[in-house]
């Protein structure tokens, strides 16, 4: 007498499977599916994303940005909460680290609002903040991804001082403006002149013509939160409309056939 062979296991329930090589495409898309439920629940459309280091300590000799990151963000909070609108609009975004990451979450947070926390999986110093809201609290595998959502909901960009990777978000977001790929155009402020010049020789990329001289004014500066509140908000009158906002959808120019 032959014995019952039990039933495999659903693909879709196959852990190992799950984790291989093969199943990397899967792993992508969840990326991309699971947080575009979740903000579609949440009816979160617009985010106002802050850029920084996870290394700035709020007690050292660079702490006044996480104050004024967190200022901020209070400030930019308060005002969207007074918008007439049934939206969560401009949500408070950031990586969902420690540094200015937090204070950007720590800001929107005692202000009363919600905040978004895009975390990702590294080796040392990025674990989430305890200011993001426990609904909006995300982990990313794939930086690609993880930089997706940012651009995907962004209105709004503020770039404090950081290291490698504010340089590689800053620069994509400002390469993606550039080469109009953004339906939607994000506001873009550098917190810190001082930082930032020293950091990025803008006037010798125009004068090497690496960029062109317009491409400048697709980003100010500001060193208040007053100042960058008041630029922030003129931006957005501009760039968005009264209708109830939407997803962003990436942009392919349409050219004329030969």
């Amino acid at each position: 007498m032959t014995s019952k062979v039990s039933s495999p296991a659903l693909a879709y329930e196959n852990e190992r499977f799950l984790d291989s090589d093969e199943a990397r495409p899967l792993r992508i898309l969840a990326e991309y599916l699971e947080p575009l439920e979740r903000f579609r629940r949440a009816r979160v459309h617009d985010t106002i994303v802050f850029f920084g280091s996870a290394r700035l300590d709020p007690q050292g000799p660079l702490g006044h940005y996480y104050e004024a990151a967190r200022e901020l963000a209070r400030l930019l909070t308060t005002w969207s909460k007074s918008l007439p609108s049934h939206e969560h609009r401009y949500v408070i975004c950031s990586g969902g680290g420690g540094g200015i990451m937090e204070a950007a979450n720590r800001g929107a947070s005692e202000a009363g609002g919600r905040t978004i926390g895009l975390n990702i999986c590294l080796p040392r110093e990025q674990s989430p903040n305890p200011f993001i809201t426990r609904e909006l609290a995300f982990q990313f595998h794939y930086f690609f991804m993880r930089k997706l959502w940012f651009a995907h909901l962004a209105r709004a960009l503020v770039v404090f001082p950081g290291g490698f990777g504010t340089l590689d978000e800053l620069t994509e977001i400002l390469t993606l403006a550039q080469t109009r790929k953004l339906s939607n155009p994000i506001a873009v402020v550098l917190f810190g002149r001082e930082y930032w010049k020293e950091i990025i020789n803008f006037d010798a990329l125009v004068r090497h013509g690496m960029i062109a001289r317009e491409d400048l004014e697709l980003f100010e500066f500001a060193d208040d939160p007053a100042i960058a509140l008041a630029l922030l908000q003129a931006k957005l009158r501009l760039l968005t409309d009264e209708a109830a906002p939407g997803f962003a959808h990436s942009h392919t120019p349409r050219h004329p056939l030969p």
